[in-house]
């Protein structure tokens, strides 16, 4: 049965009921889960069960990791309108239930034609990368033929291309592949209506070829959000294999006892571990991001619980770590900062003229990375906090002020020396230094109250 890639650079939306009378509504979203999560398909004009429709809605929210609440939301129904994988996410409703797998671990590939949008060098070598993220952490070997048939039959086609699978023009399916068998088994196919690129400037062919590929493996989809084989789209060109992928493709074909041990990139972090420390939070109008890892977490007053996203999802041009982030609402921007460099955002939208080296304004060069920043509305000066001392920022006259550096320990009495992320609300300083955040009053100069850093998340 066909694998497809999902697509997915989700629009932003909140958790709220929609009405039920909503016929088109109510329609696609029968149609959704009768193809994905076994909805039982019923006669035209027969009034079918609510709750068989609330539990399958209860079913894809919980794969998708949504807040599950058995209504048709806001967020459940966009990402119903994405376009998808046409494999269902419930294993049980899964087409191929069995492990399937190639039963020689010597396996055959072959190019058959080549998209436009790439030098042919750069196709073979996404393929070539694709197949080794899996030969890395397997005893799979992957040899190319360039004639005759392979087990692998690799090609770029649009529209009906002669599987009676037609792809659906630009955006939405971009890939699919065949699980191991006979015939077509094992099969992938790339809409050439897309737009291939090496890079991030439209869609990169390695990464959807290693997620195609581990279907052609015989990998089903994985709901770690942070796995390449979750049925989402995003760009992360380093190791691209979680724990639960080498767990899922070792499950197939056992370890690669040749190679040093791969070690898997880190999962998404767990909102509620009491022992969560953060990386930077900032403002992004008028709601709140919190950045760890690879990921981020999105709180909007609407919103009953935080939503989390790669942040190369979002912001593909920024880096997987962000060490210090702050809003600047006057100017509507978001500066990110990562090592010695720093981003700008308008929204979603990296600011043209970024990055730019974070002593433009007006660090020493001996500092290579910034802790922790903050902007305070009120004085119209951003805090950046670097080890343990800080500067104050002008944004109006985009100056460093005089005087600086000064001592943390001194201006902030009771304060750890170094801290992780800095937010600012009403008067008070929220510092998080590893498992704790402490909240600061400006006026009294001291600690009002220490809480859990994963307070800030609901917890």
């Amino acid at each position: 049965m066909l694998a497809l890639l999902l697509l997915s650079l989700a629009a932003h939306s909140f958790a709220l009921p929609l009405p039920y009378g909503d016929k088109d509504n109510r329609l696609l979203a029968e149609k959704y889960l009768r193809q994905f999560y076994g909805l039982p398909a019923g006669l035209r004009g027969r009034q079918r069960s609510s709750g068989d429709f609330q539990a399958k809605i209860e079913e894809m929210q919980r794969f998708f990791k949504l807040e599950v609440t058995g209504n048709l939301d806001e967020e459940t129904l966009e990402l119903m309108k994405q376009a998808r994988c046409g494999v269902p996410d419930i294993g049980e409703y899964n087409h191929f239930p069995r492990h399937l797998k190639w039963q020689n671990n010597n396996v055959t590939f072959r190019i058959l034609n080549y998209t436009p949008d790439l030098k042919k060098s750069d196709v073979d070598s996404a393929i070539r990368k694709a197949l080794n993220v899996w030969a890395d952490v397997t005893p799979l070997t992957f040899k190319k033929l360039f004639e005759g048939n392979a087990d692998i039959m690799i090609s770029f086609g649009k529209q009906e291309h002669g599987d009676y699978n037609p792809f659906d023009g630009p955006n939405g399916l971009l890939a699919h592949a065949y699980p191991p068998g006979q015939g077509i088994g094992g099969d992938t196919h790339f809409d050439e209506d897309e737009d291939w690129s090496k890079d991030s400037s439209d869609y990169n062919l390695f990464i959807v070829a290693a997620h195609e590929l581990g279907h052609a493996l015989g990998m089903s989809h994985s709901s770690d959000p942070g796995a390449l084989m979750y049925p989402v789209y995003s760009y992360d060109t380093g190791f691209p294999l979680a724990e639960d992928d080498i767990e899922g493709i070792q499950a197939l074909y056992g370890p690669n006892q040749k190679h040093r041990k791969v070690k898997p990139k880190p999962g998404p972090p767990i909102r509620c571990d009491p022992m969560l420390s953060l990386d930077a939070v900032t403002e992004l109008r008028g709601e709140t991001i919190i950045f760890k890892d690879r990921f981020y977490w999105r709180i909007h007053p609407q919103m009953p619980e935080p939503e989390q996203t790669l942040i190369q999802s979002t912001w593909p041009s920024l880096p997987k770590k962000v060490d210090a982030a702050y809003e600047y609402a006057e100017k509507d921007i978001v500066i990110i900062f990562s090592g010695i460099r720093m981003w700008a955002l308008n929204g979603y939208t990296l600011v043209d003229g970024y990055p730019k080296y974070i002593h433009k304004l007006g660090l020493p060069k001996e500092i290579r990375k910034i802790d922790a920043a903050v902007h305070i509305g009120d004085t119209g000066k951003t805090l950046l906090f670097t080890e343990e001392k800080y500067w104050s920022y002008d944004e109006a006259t985009a100056t460093m002020d005089s005087g600086y550096p000064r001592s943390i320990e001194a201006d902030f009495p009771g304060m750890e020396e170094e801290f992780d992320a800095v937010s600012y609300h009403y008067g008070f300083l929220y510092f998080f230094h590893e498992h704790l955040q402490y909240e600061y009053s400006l006026s009294s100069r001291k600690v009002i109250r220490i809480m859990r850093t994963n307070s800030i998340l609901n917890c």
